[in-house]
């Protein structure tokens, strides 16, 4: 299995730790690409739109384009984020930004209609439901069709100072969650996916959609006709 975690910070706190007990976790031979944010994309989205006509535009394109290769090349896909303020660090919130043209409405990939992810947050005392929820929603819009969200709330300003019946839990549950994604079973496209994909299929044909250029990918990909993301050629 090939597994691609994005860490929404450069320190190895709680949320980090939590990461690395599921991916430890998971059965078999692993291949394993590890980023950190803000160290391997240290930049803000500029809203210049350039990326709408050709992602290569985009000025942070080399740093991203690493980060987008490993996730189209992973079969899942691991998110960890402190809750800050509620809410993904703004590292995280960067990159979900910056990947907005995977989006459905503009020039979502095919690989992400066959992934699992996993959003993962911890938060000292808060909840961690705004965190996970604003991650999977960029994931649900890409298409992936299978997210798990879990949430802990560890008391705590670092690994080092959770309590010991906190992180058994905590291990114990990403042992059940390794458990599950281990199986080696494909997710399937759901019926609100589809509904959504139909939705873009008619507003590209009807030149509503953002622009031309990804009228013309659509068209590449077949999806303008019969094919779909989520079916094997």
């Amino acid at each position: 299995m090939k597994i691609t975690i994005i860490h929404g910070q450069n320190h190895k706190g709680s949320s980090y730790h939590m990461g690395r007990l599921l991916v430890d976790r998971i059965a078999g031979e692993n291949e394993i690409a590890e980023f950190f944010l803000p160290r391997d994309l240290n930049h803000f989205c500029v809203g210049c739109y350039r990326c709408i006509e050709n992602d290569a535009d985009c000025p942070w394109h080399a740093q991203k384009k690493i980060i987008v290769d490993a996730m189209e090349a992973a079969d899942l896909l691991v998110f960890t984020t402190p809750t800050y303020c509620l809410a993904p660090s703004a590292p995280m919130k960067s990159l979900l930004d910056l990947t907005f043209t995977l989006w459905m409405p503009h020039r979502p990939r095919a690989s992400m209609f066959r992934k699992k992810a996993v959003v993962l947050s911890t938060a000292a005392g808060s909840s961690t439901a705004g965190a996970t929820k604003g991650i999977a929603k960029s994931l649900f819009f890409w298409g992936v069709p299978k997210i798990y969200r879990y949430g802990a709330r560890v008391m705590a300003m670092n690994w080092e100072g959770v309590k010991p019946k906190v992180k058994d839990r905590i291990a114990k549950d990403m042992e059940k969650l390794a458990h599950t994604l281990g199986k080696n079973t494909s997710p399937r496209v759901g019926i609100i996916t589809k509904l959504l994909f139909a939705a873009m299929v008619a507003a590209q044909r009807s030149d509503s959609g953002s622009s031309p250029v990804e009228k013309a990918y659509w068209q590449a990909q077949g999806w303008l006709g019969k094919a779909r993301p989520w079916k094997r050629a």
